[in-house]
């Protein structure tokens, strides 16, 4: 199967003004439902369509969507929200806010017509994912949350977790406004968010990121505005649904204390610390990440 088969073409599902976009893995449509939530700024092609596909042969129908102000989704106007670094310990001012983002989410589980699904976030997108299972707990089934901080967390209590070197150097990626730029952005992200020391197939992802042509990882307003949206709803405390946390025993930008204090947090979690992986996902885990949440979904209740 060619990649370009792999995925329906982009549908748009509507939160109010927002229009979110989203597509379907094409094999394993009859699976359990599962929703991957994106990580900040990037969009939903970030995914490794190995994971995805390693997914779909446990038994999950896999969709994946743009967070606003990311890939094909609505991008919100420019507001005066400085930079991500100040966004996270400031807040990102009132674009929108944490509870308008799991809202979006909602909002791409009504137009994929799924009254309820398992969720995968990853970074941000884990910190979403845990608000999307306290907003709207009857509508996730699971919740697997990999590479972030807790979801309620906020301003410094937030940025304990994150190495600030990391974050700094993200923050000065710098390069032309153009779709070469957005290649080269991409693969100085890709490094930097991975393990220091490992081996970095440097060829692979720009192959990768020229096919997927994402611009986000550029654009420090959408990603202040994401980053900065407060969250002001329950505690993360209060999630019921099964949960699994993922965090890599390397990670250059979260610390893995955030993934042991969000397993904590949450009645039952179960927390894996991946060896040698970074803020990443690496084709090296796939299988292993499959397998967990398959376990996961295997170990839920069943209704009535």
């Amino acid at each position: 199967m060619h990649a370009t088969d792999l995925w329906t073409p982009v549908r748009w599902a509507d939160n109010g003004r927002v229009q979110v976009a989203y597509d379907r893995l094409t094999t394993g449509t009859d699976g359990d439902p599962l929703l991957l939530v994106t990580g900040l700024g990037i969009s939903r092609r970030w995914w490794p369509d190995g994971l995805c596909l390693a997914l779909a042969a446990r038994g999950f129908a896999v969709a994946r969507y743009d967070q606003r102000d990311a890939g094909e989704s609505s991008h919100l106007p420019r507001t005066a929200t400085g930079n991500p670094i100040s966004a996270l310990v400031r807040g990102g001012g009132e674009a929108y806010t944490a509870e308008d983002m799991t809202d979006d989410g909602i909002a791409v589980l009504d137009a994929l017509g799924w009254s309820s699904a398992h969720l995968f976030g990853q970074s941000l997108g884990g910190a979403v994912a845990q608000r999307i299972a306290v907003r709207h707990p009857g509508r996730v089934r699971t919740l697997t949350s990999a590479s972030a901080v807790p979801g309620d967390a906020a301003g410094l209590s937030a940025v304990r977790y994150i190495r600030p070197g990391t974050l700094a150097r993200l923050a000065r990626v710098r390069h032309p406004d153009t779709p070469e730029g957005d290649v080269e952005a991409g693969v100085e992200v890709a490094r930097i968010l991975s393990v220091p020391g490992r081996p970095f197939d440097e060829a692979a992802v720009r192959e990768h990121l020229t096919v997927i042509a994402d611009s986000g990882v550029r654009d420090k307003q959408a990603q202040s505005r994401q980053i900065g949206a407060r969250w002001r709803g329950p505690a993360i405390s209060e999630i019921t649904v099964p949960t699994l946390i993922l965090h890599g025993e390397a990670d250059p930008l979260v610390r893995p204390s955030a993934g042991r204090r969000i397993a904590a947090r949450i009645p039952g979690a179960r927390l894996v610390i991946l060896p040698g992986v970074g803020h990443d996902l690496p084709e090296s885990v796939w299988d292993d990440v499959a397998d967990e949440i398959r376990r996961l979904a295997d170990e839920r209740p069943s209704a009535g």
